[in-house]
């Protein structure tokens, strides 16, 4: 789950960078970007996965 809000916020930063889109510091693209990768970096760790694993 968290892969796909992480590609997510990668297009929108995309498309804020893209458009020059004159936003306010908080919503600027590297933010944006940062946000994505951290999003990516906690699915790669296994956080939000959205599978649990039980055996009997």
């Amino acid at each position: 789950m968290l892969g796909i809000a992480a590609a997510v916020l990668f297009f929108v930063s995309f498309l804020i960078n893209a458009a020059d889109i004159a936003t306010n510091d908080v919503f600027s693209s590297t933010n944006v970007m940062l946000l994505g990768l951290i999003a990516l970096a906690l699915h790669v760790a296994g956080i939000g996965a959205g599978r649990v694993s039980r055996r009997r």
